[in-house]
């Protein structure tokens, strides 16, 4: 299992994938947004989504784990 968290302070603007999805290495899962920019958070590695741990419009601090890859 591998967590991918916020990189950023900021607001979950769109999430780019489903709960039982697979993803790749490199493939956005969340676009943030901070100081009017969109921000992408990629996968690091590749794997299926297991968890969404958040929504959009929700307020996100830097560390916080937005998605879990199995």
């Amino acid at each position: 299992m591998a967590d991918v968290a916020a990189h950023i302070t900021g607001t979950v603007w769109k999430i780019e994938v489903k709960v039982g999805q697979q993803v790749s290495a490199g493939d956005t899962l969340v676009i943030l947004e901070s100081m009017k920019m969109e921000m992408p958070v990629d996968a690091e590695e590749g794997g299926t989504v297991k968890e969404i741990r958040c929504k959009e419009s929700q307020p996100v601090n830097e560390g916080d784990v937005l998605v879990v890859l199995g």
